[in-house]
């Protein structure tokens, strides 16, 4: 077959940008601007070099970019280790995290957090190295000292959390908690349920305090009691197997639960008494985790957005390194509830 006279030979060694330029009928600088700053070309000349590089396969030498626009083109994202059940609601949002960075020209680095509370070890290796050019961050627990480390040294971050304490930091992208269990008791309510208690985690966790905050908002409005309904647990089965017990004494019918973890110590508490979920006690998660619709009953579980929340997170990253002085801008996005057998109608 006749090959194009403009095409590289496959010895001839890698495609260079001079090369594409000269494919595109365009200057060097043409197709740097095209990488680099496409908001100065016009769409058509845009549109053209763009379609050149796919064409060619010309991959532009990272350290080169590097060095004449001052950016790395690389978001740091630190991965502490994660309990059995978040770990896949995390991947997720990693995976969407990185597919948005991707559309946007960016690479996610990952680098490795020491477990427990978050801490700075990684952030200012890789600053120095100027490896990236900004950072995500996860796991924003209360008196957590990244945001305001950052601040301090200009360094752009989103957080995907709230601050939990203290005076709000910088931008972030968070799923409102509150709004979920608030929806879980409402539908629990439709079905006929009042006696609904609340499975939580110890108090003095941000995420948590805000689930449960959205139970005993709903609780109220719809005048149900909330004394005596609440309990609390570590996030692991058996603990959450013995904390439910007292609820289920008491008569509750439901229980909205703050992971689904908690709720799969639930179901095990009911299965004990040979009882069985969503048949004499309805019981909804929260994360909506692979397991949920494997159990048997399925569980009814809060999903969160966490495709959009990846998206967010890259959004308002940008958008910082394009206007370090603007006011900050956070966003609560909206969890859906997913139906599943668990949750029937009392006496059904």
């Amino acid at each position: 077959m006749p090959r194009s006279p403009n095409a590289p030979s496959p010895k001839a060694g890698p495609v260079t940008l001079a090369m594409v330029a000269r494919r595109a009928g365009v200057s060097p600088q043409t197709v740097s601007n095209a990488l680099n700053s496409p908001e100065l070309l016009r769409s058509e000349t845009l549109e053209r070099v763009q379609r050149t590089i796919d064409e060619m396969g010309y991959r532009p030498h990272r350290a080169a970019q590097t060095l004449r626009t001052r950016s790395s083109k690389l978001i740091g994202y630190g991965i502490r280790p994660a309990p059995g059940h978040s770990a896949p609601v995390m991947d997720r949002f990693l995976h969407a995290l990185s597919q948005a960075a991707d559309e946007a020209g960016y690479r996610i680095l990952l680098f490795a957090s020491p477990p427990g509370n978050a801490s700075l070890d990684g952030h200012e290796e890789l600053i120095d190295l100027h490896s990236v050019d900004g950072f995500v961050l996860s796991g924003t627990d209360r008196g957590d000292p990244r945001q305001a480390w950052l601040t301090k040294r200009g360094i752009p971050f989103v957080g995907f959390g709230r601050m939990w304490s203290g005076r709000q930091i910088g931008d972030w992208a968070d799923v409102d908690g509150a709004s979920g269990t608030d929806a879980a008791v409402e539908h629990l309510v439709s079905l006929g349920h009042r006696r609904i208690a609340f499975l939580g985690w110890p108090r003095g966790s941000g995420v948590g305090d805000d689930r449960a905050e959205g139970w005993q908002r709903a609780m109220r409005r719809n005048g149900l009691p909330v004394r005596g309904r609440r309990a609390q647990s570590v996030d692991d089965t058996a603990s959450a197997r013995a904390a439910v017990a007292p609820l289920l004494d008491t008569g509750a019918t439901a229980v909205i639960a703050a992971s689904d973890m908690l709720a799969l110590g639930c179901y095990q508490a009911l299965r004990e008494r040979d009882a069985t979920p969503g048949k004499d006690v309805a019981v909804i998660g929260f994360d909506d985790s692979p397991t949920a619709a494997l159990l048997s009953p399925g569980l009814s579980t809060v999903a969160q957005p966490l495709e959009a929340a990846g998206h967010e997170c890259v959004r308002l990253l940008l958008a910082r390194m394009s206007e370090p002085g603007a006011p900050p801008e956070r966003v609560l996005l909206e969890p859906s509830l997913v139906v599943r057998d668990s949750t029937p109608a009392p006496g059904s």
